[in-house]
């Protein structure tokens, strides 16, 4: 689970140059791998350095919010407790950010310790109603 993971031949490999958010799906330990409080508690350290790490790169975190329960799918293999949006504008910026040494000797061992599970999906916008002339073409 750890930086190494990173699939950075694959977000190499697209052809969005543009803004994207990360899609983020956390599952939490119960405890915090270094003994230091549970599993969120290691999250917020890691969320504490991260963001303005994330900020400093022209992100910006859009939106957090607990995972309550699968509407769609096998709920035995989709359990999450927590999900993130995170803008950045571009994946270079994210994959900056990702492979920096501060990233990876400060932040990263926060995020082990107090996730399970990561999971991040890079998207690119197709619509949003909060954009002024964004109607799909519907065809």
């Amino acid at each position: 689970m750890a930086v190494d993971l990173l699939n950075i031949e694959g977000l190499k490999e697209l052809e969005h140059q543009g803004p994207v958010v990360m899609v983020n799906l956390m599952r939490f330990r119960e405890r915090s791998l270094d003994g230091d409080g549970s599993g969120w508690d290691a999250y917020l350290r890691y969320s504490a350095l991260t963001v303005p790490m994330i900020k400093a790169r022209g992100g910006t975190l859009l939106w957090t919010g607990d995972a309550k329960a699968v509407a769609l799918g096998e709920p035995d293999h989709q359990q999450w407790d927590y999900l993130a949006l995170v803008y950045y504008p571009s994946v270079a910026a994210f994959v900056e950010m990702m492979t920096s040494p501060d990233y990876e000797n400060r932040c990263d061992p926060h995020r082990t310790n107090g996730c399970a599970e990561h999971v991040i999906i890079c998207t690119s916008e197709a619509y949003s109603k909060f954009k002024v002339g964004s109607i799909p073409n519907l065809k």
